[in-house]
């Protein structure tokens, strides 16, 4: 048994969806280990994966100006100390990768007079932590995400048995997908597989001509159906991509939730999809994935999963200006790597896909 109980816990990731999906292990191991009530402060983008989350029992959501995202004003930030502090949270748990600094948010709960504070820092916290884990990466070594909030966590005392990504999508989300693949096939209950090419930072991108060409080539050697998936904003670009490649393919960015989205995934036969929150999803789903890698965050490929990496390098004048970033750079990626050809995702998906061809 743990020394110390904390029956209401905050837990911030203010990032994006893949990260919350990445830090949602530490987090139920908080829940196991103290049978905490969760609540998780995070982005609106990153709120968006909290309903099928069975970890997480409550949300603030706030776009925070030291992350990247619209930002938030002042007196709203001054707001958010008020209903934080309101909700008597008796421990506060921060979660950053490796480049960002956990003091802003720790000012935060500070000020929200939250006894118990704990993150990784860089540098000496003072009294804005009582619980500071000096933070190792990435001079020292680089562990996966989702390590290294299991091991943050893991200076309170919590602990789980089941360290897996998982998501909790229900029979209503397996229905109105069904409903909505009816509408653009008429084949639903067919094989497919996905491909996912929308992202959220050019520097991710993979190019378009090599998303249709390598789709015509799925399509000559599979039997299968081929879902161009993305948001509604990236629905330009997946119409794009699956009139290049033309049948079997079709676009289905922007018809979907995040739940009948994750249930997509979780029915097909593959994912192949640049680095974004998909991945994260494939991973907690048990999809096999090939995944076309931007060399910027070693410690974000897919967790426990059956996946492959084609990597490539990150165009120069699209490189981060963080020093920290430009560190790992510099010290793992030596060598320009060109972008992956479709004969290299095809390869890829024979060692995942064995005997599946036609």
């Amino acid at each position: 048994m743990p020394e110390q109980t904390f029956e209401n816990i905050l837990c911030i990731r203010a990032d994006n969806m893949g990260d919350v999906i990445m830090t949602a292990p530490a987090i139920r191991a908080l829940k196991e280990t103290f049978g905490s009530r969760i609540t998780l402060l995070t982005s609106k983008a990153g709120s968006l994966i909290g309903p099928y989350l069975d970890c997480i029992d409550d949300m603030i959501v706030s776009d925070l100006p030291w992350v990247q995202s619209a930002g938030s004003s002042s007196g709203a930030l001054a707001a958010g100390i008020d209903e934080i502090k309101s909700r008597n949270f008796d421990a506060a748990i921060i979660f950053t990768v490796y480049s960002q600094s956990a003091l802003p948010a720790a000012m935060l709960v500070y000020m929200a007079d939250i006894p118990v504070r704990l993150a990784y820092a860089r540098e000496n916290p003072y009294q804005l932590l009582t619980h500071w884990l000096p933070d190792p990466e990435p001079y020292q070594q680089i562990s996966h995400q989702v390590k290294r909030d299991l091991d943050l966590v893991a200076q309170l005392g919590a602990f789980t048995a089941d360290d897996r990504l998982l998501l909790q999508i229900g029979s209503s989300e397996r229905a109105s997908l069904f409903r909505k693949l009816s509408a653009v096939t008429d084949s639903a209950e067919r094989p497919y597989m996905i491909l996912h090419p929308g992202v959220s930072e050019a520097k991710r991108e993979y190019p378009t001509a090599y998303w249709i060409e390598a789709g015509k080539q799925i399509a000559e050697k599979y039997d299968l159906q081929i879902f161009i998936t993305g948001s509604a904003a990236e629905r330009e670009l997946a119409e794009k991509v699956s009139l290049g490649i033309g049948e079997p393919a079709m676009s289905v960015a922007g018809m979907l939730s995040i739940g009948e989205f994750a249930t997509l995934i979780g029915q097909a036969t593959c994912v192949v999809s640049v680095n974004t929150a998909t991945i994260h999803i494939a991973a907690a789903m048990q999809t096999p994935l090939v995944v076309l890698y931007a060399e910027t965050n070693p410690q974000h490929t897919p967790w426990k999963s059956d996946h492959r990496i084609l990597p490539f390098s990150v165009p120069t004048h699209l490189r981060s200006r963080n020093t920290v970033i430009q560190y790992v750079s510099e010290k793992l990626y030596t060598e320009h790597i060109p972008y992956p050809t479709p004969e290299m995702i095809l390869s890829a998906l024979e060692t995942l896909l064995p005997g599946s061809h036609i």
